[in-house]
């Protein structure tokens, strides 16, 4: 992860020169490059790997991934959505800027994204370039990451059932991540089979992911988590270990992470360790 991870961040950082306008240059490589863990660019070009891709043909669009995700937080963290102070340990950006270029900070990274793997990927065909850049867009829209959004605005202070709750989950955090497992076997030259196993391992690790989110908001602090903890509680959102107890909650986890290395059993075992392992981090990470 720290080798894979250290590619992506210099990807990362080449990707965004400091120019003219100055502002939205450093916002956008403020909450860019402020750490993270990767764990979307990582699986992309695990996946690349996994079908016997070369890492560098998926380098774009693992960085487009990221820049999407960076625009989600930056969006998320505004006062008119979940009003935090904190992101990856540093104050998030419409408090280290202002709203607006946060905002705009938000809108040049997703333009970027797309732009960037349109214009970066190499040595890949351009119908498999297309269905990439597609399989973003599918998730970052209405139908993915914006209508998890809106919906669990919409359900602050109400009553939710698990099938509502996992319904925000998967579109607001798991649809971005199936995008970049998905993107890295469509780059790496996957077939239509190896493709959607992928997509279902990436979707029970997509909603494993926010599950231990929501364990750990109530179990850690904001300095262990680098973001404001027990923010759920506080403002009376639906979480798992709300509705199914904490216990259970951590049952859930072993389960979706069992169905999610059943996916990759009729893959190569060696190729596969690195997403076995991945998912096994998602699972047991502190922060």
């Amino acid at each position: 992860m720290k080798s894979k991870a250290k590619k992506v961040n210099k990807a990362l950082d080449d990707a965004i020169p400091l120019q003219n306008p100055i502002k939205i240059h450093e916002a956008m490589r403020y909450s860019l490059l402020a750490g993270g863990k990767r764990v979307r660019p990582i699986l992309c070009l695990a996946a690349c790997e996994l079908v016997g891709g070369d890492e560098a043909v998926a380098i774009p669009v693992a960085c487009a991934i990221e820049m999407i995700h960076t625009m989600s937080l930056i969006h998320d963290d505004l006062p008119c959505m979940d009003n935090d102070d904190l992101r990856r340990g540093k104050p998030t950006s419409h408090k280290a800027f202002d709203e607006a270029t946060a905002i705009l900070a938000g809108d040049s990274l997703l333009s970027l994204s797309f732009e960037h793997v349109a214009a970066e990927t190499e040595n890949v065909s351009a119908s498999r370039i297309v269905r990439a850049i597609a399989e973003m867009g599918s998730a970052v829209g209405s139908e993915g990451l914006v209508a998890g959004q809106v919906v669990d605005l919409c359900s602050e202070g109400k009553e939710l059932s698990l099938d509502e709750l996992e319904y925000i989950h998967v579109h607001k955090t798991s649809k971005l991540l199936e995008a970049a497992v998905v993107c890295g076997a469509i780059m790496g030259g996957g077939d239509d089979i190896e493709i959607e196993r992928l997509r279902k391992y990436a979707r029970f690790i997509g909603l494993l992911f926010q599950v231990v989110d929501d364990i750990l908001d109530v179990t850690k602090s904001s300095e262990e988590l680098g973001k404001t903890a027990g923010k759920d509680l506080v403002s009376d959102k639906a979480t798992y270990p709300k509705l199914m107890g904490l216990e259970k909650t951590k049952e859930f986890v072993g389960e979706l992470v069992g169905k999610a290395m059943e996916e990759l059993s009729c893959f190569d075992a060696l190729r596969a360790a690195p997403l076995y392992h991945l998912a096994d981090y998602i699972a047991y990470r502190q922060n």
